[in-house]
């Protein structure tokens, strides 16, 4: 059974798409009346307020007419920015060499967070290097990663 994400993200691609932007990913917090929904979108040339705002109102058209999210929520489509999230293994391979952060869905080692160098990916594993050494974690482990910025002297 597909997840919320994964199920948003299918709904939400095509439209994006159409309008010439990659979706990077999608976030999702309920938070009873204060839900949002973030909609990071991609382009080549970068991304723009007015093109934050054309895919708002694309998205949210669709999500009127879908109705896949219960209750009140907000919309919010943005760039990744510099510290972007990473979802999917493509977006950790497209980043080996940076530095990262990574937070595991359960501990390892006796701790769920890690700041290292990316590695890269093999299958299924994201590779980290941190403490002289490296470790594989499967993508499944990872509930969140996010790229941190790095700013040449």
């Amino acid at each position: 059974m597909p997840t919320r994400q994964e199920t948003l993200h299918t709904l939400i691609e095509p439209a994006v798409a159409a309008l010439g932007f990659e979706l990077w990913g999608i976030d999702f917090s309920s938070q009873g009346k204060h839900s949002k929904l973030v909609v990071y979108i991609e382009h080549e040339n970068g991304v723009g307020v007015d093109n934050c705002a054309d895919v708002s109102r694309q998205v949210s058209a669709l999500l009127d007419v879908e109705d896949p999210l219960p209750g009140q929520y907000q919309l919010e489509v943005s760039s990744p920015g510099m510290d972007r999230p990473l979802y999917s293994l493509s977006h950790f391979a497209r980043f080996a060499g940076h530095t990262i952060t990574l937070k595991l869905r359960a501990p390892f080692e006796g701790q769920r967070r890690f700041k290292g160098l990316l590695a890269g990916v093999e299958g299924d594993e994201v590779l980290l290097q941190f403490n002289d050494e490296e470790y594989g974690f499967p993508i499944e482990t990872i509930e969140q990663a996010r790229v941190v910025p790095g700013f040449d002297n």
